[in-house]
């Protein structure tokens, strides 16, 4: 059955019949809150919304939906920013949500890990492993309404990949139900495992394209018993690269983050909170926040080998001041003003937002770079970078002249930007989605940057899973290139 064509009764009577009243709806006051994406730039129209209640009833359904021919789009916490779990304008997908499954099977202190479903909101899964005493290494903005899913199909970074990595490094296990309805069960953790390819890899990352991550295994750490928080101030963005490595010499596996934002950025906070304090006394053109944490074992010592680097840092010439926060209440503060960029920028008035990497070494000299072409190239803009230093994980905003209108703007002058800067990036080998994927934001830009070997495999492992196209269809990848037949 052609996918273009909208399914008749029969398909919503068998599966209100297999999911009951609760486990789907049609009804568009439940329906449409879903519909448009978190950062308000896609909104779709669905046949209606499904929402089993364990990994057996969304096998069912995934093999009802092949039968008539439904395209599926799954759905997490709905926080992503790429548009990846919005369904298109057609109304003829089914939207389907695994919020209802939610349940963490396990938390294991002896072996570190929690089994927990897809639909465990991340905040959730950190209150579970904290009562362990223990901690789940991945952290975001978004962690009250990010499930585990989504975090997973995106292959979610945060603020700690520096010392844990992302995603795709804290999966141990994993299920998920196949396009053909199948139960892919691969969620006991094996160190050594040599049958073959590592399957559960295929799904990290892959957006909902391949199959539906149902649960997981997860990799905890012991719980932080002790923190230092460091806000320092520099005169580039390549002394802060330089403080990066000093760190990283001199405290190891206890820096857990560096993240760095421009003068401008600090500013544009401070006027977005009234009641926010810079850290520093003195402006600096660049500013780092760094955290430094222990567990029981190394918890004594931690603030004093926080000091001894800070102060080898000052006289290596590397700081130009600096401070460390004198308790929890002041390291929040801290935190708060680095998590609180993203809406200051937005607030100053449209925007292209681009989350980009490039490798490690090269960020200090490709966001100098960045910034002088782009804002040469358009005049009257404002550009700059904040984010993840130490993983090469910058996230570029150019800004609108004041008096743009926003959408004649970014439809315009903010398309052709964004064209530009991921040809700069793709240009210094880098990659135009870091942490937020492509969805359907970026799929056309994969498309004409993407490696044409990498986007051919892509799609030959679409088609060897998902032959017609009905999981996610229009994200990540398509069958073929745009105006080219399958």
């Amino acid at each position: 059955m052609s996918t273009s064509k909208r399914p008749d009764a029969a398909f919503l009577e068998e599966a209100q019949a297999l999911l009951g009243t609760r486990g789907l709806t049609c009804d568009a006051d439940l329906v449409t809150p879903w519909l448009t994406d978190w950062r308000g730039r896609y909104t779709g129209q669905a046949l209606a919304l499904a929402s089993p209640a364990n990994v057996q009833e969304l096998a069912a359904l995934v093999q009802l939906c092949g039968r008539y021919g439904v395209p599926i789009v799954p759905q997490g916490g709905n926080s992503g920013m790429s548009g990846g779990a919005t369904p298109d304008a057609s109304g003829t997908a089914l939207l389907v949500s695994l919020r209802r499954m939610n349940a963490i099977r396990a938390v294991d202190p002896a072996e570190r890990t929690a089994t927990c479903e897809a639909g465990v909101v991340l905040q959730v899964l950190h209150e579970a492993a904290e009562a362990k005493r223990l901690r789940f290494p991945l952290s975001l903005g978004g962690k009250g309404s990010a499930t585990v899913g989504g975090l997973i199909a995106t292959n979610a970074g945060g603020t700690q990949v520096l010392r844990h990595g992302s995603m795709r490094a804290l999966v141990l296990g994993l299920e998920a139900v196949l396009p053909d309805g199948r139960i892919y069960d691969a969620l006991t953790p094996l160190k050594k495992d040599n049958r073959g390819f590592d399957l559960k890899q295929l799904f990290i990352g892959s957006e909902g394209t391949l199959g539906i991550v149902t649960a997981a295994t997860l990799r905890l750490v012991p719980q932080v018993a002790e923190r230092t928080v460091i806000w320092a101030g520099m005169p580039t963005i390549q002394a802060a690269r330089a403080l990066l490595l000093h760190c990283d010499a001199a405290l190891g596996d206890a820096l857990e983050g560096f993240e760095v934002l421009p003068q401008s950025s600090l500013e544009a906070v401070l006027d977005l909170l009234p009641d926010a304090r810079a850290p520093l006394a003195g402006p600096h053109a660049w500013h780092a926040l760094i955290e430094v944490v222990a567990d029981v074992a190394g918890a004594a010592n931690l603030r004093a080998a926080a000091e001894t680097m800070l102060a080898s840092a000052f006289e290596a010439g590397l700081v130009e001041d600096a401070t460390i926060a004198a308790n929890e209440t002041q390291a929040e503060a801290f935190w708060n003003l680095r998590e609180s960029v993203a809406p200051a920028e937005r607030a100053k008035g449209p925007a292209v937002q681009h989350d980009i990497s490039v490798p490690v070494a090269a960020m200090p000299d490709f966001l100098d770079m960045a910034v002088t072409t782009i804002k040469a190239e358009f005049p009257g803009v404002h550009a700059l970078g904040f984010g993840h230093l130490g993983d090469g994980n910058i996230h570029f905003h150019v800004i609108a002249p004041p008096g743009s209108q926003r959408s004649e703007w970014e439809a315009a002058t903010g398309k052709a930007i964004s064209r530009r800067v991921h040809d700069l990036v793709t240009q210094w080998g880098g990659s135009i989605s870091a942490e937020h994927g492509i969805g359907q934001l970026k799929v056309d830009e994969l498309e004409r940057l993407g490696d044409p070997v990498a986007l051919s495999l892509l799609r030959q492992v679409k088609a060897a899973l998902d032959p017609r196209g009905l999981l996610n269809p229009g994200k990540l990848v398509t069958l073929a290139p745009h105006g080219a037949r399958p």
